[in-house]
């Protein structure tokens, strides 16, 4: 099993955002889930990726419960990529002893090794303060490789093309066709046509998921 959600309620405070939600994802499935913004779809995303704990309910990854060993299931590409003050390389390998080996093939697999040959510091380029000496593009690809090269079972995407324009954003849609190539995946948006790709697609409104 990928992943098993079972009567999971979570709230901030006094505001509910999450009311009694069960969902099952097969192992190498792709579902989606679509709602307005501050409907809650990070929030879940953020529980799958053992960032938050339960608060009531059960949530299961890859047959992990304890949030730290979610975190080693999972990998997540958000819609504003965090990249630390560091190299392109580091970024990549977050400091975890990594072959070049798997480093090329994580750039290759997220359209970056083109843009990197034609740095003059290569792959050891400093990505500036909040990966400010970098498009949102490039640091977008950024974000995919290290995704990649992390090799997860599990890949969450938090409206991961949505700040892109049309043609940096083809690019990284064939950067993520790579990563999720064979992956458990869940895909939220606040567009439907970003979730064309699904198995399944939900609407979660009102703290509650529905079929679409």
């Amino acid at each position: 099993m990928g992943i098993r959600v079972e009567n999971l309620s979570f709230a901030y405070g006094e505001r509910q955002v999450l009311c009694d939600i069960n969902l099952t994802v097969e192992t190498g499935e792709s579902i989606g889930i679509i709602g307005v913004s501050g409907c809650g779809k990070s929030t879940l995303l953020k529980l799958l990726a053992g960032l938050y704990s339960a608060q009531n309910g059960i949530v299961e990854v890859e047959g992990a419960r304890n949030p730290k060993d979610i975190r080693k299931r999972v990998a997540m590409v958000m819609q504003n990529a965090l990249l630390f003050p560091a190299s392109i390389k580091d970024n990549i390998t977050c400091g975890h002893p990594m072959s070049d080996e798997v480093i090329k093939q994580a750039c290759d697999a997220a359209q970056l090794s083109d843009w990197i040959a034609t740095l003059p510091d290569g792959i050891d380029t400093f990505v500036g303060e909040r990966g400010g000496k970098v498009s949102g593009g490039q640091a977008q690809r950024i974000a995919i490789a290290r995704a990649i090269a992390k090799g997860a079972p599990v890949v969450l995407l938090d409206e991961a093309t949505s700040a892109l324009d049309r043609d940096t954003s083809n690019a990284v849609l064939s950067a993520l066709e790579n990563l999720t190539k064979g992956k458990t995946v869940v895909s939220v948006s606040h567009r439907l046509e970003a979730l064309a790709g699904c198995n399944r697609i939900y609407r979660l409104e009102g703290g509650k998921l529905y079929s679409v």
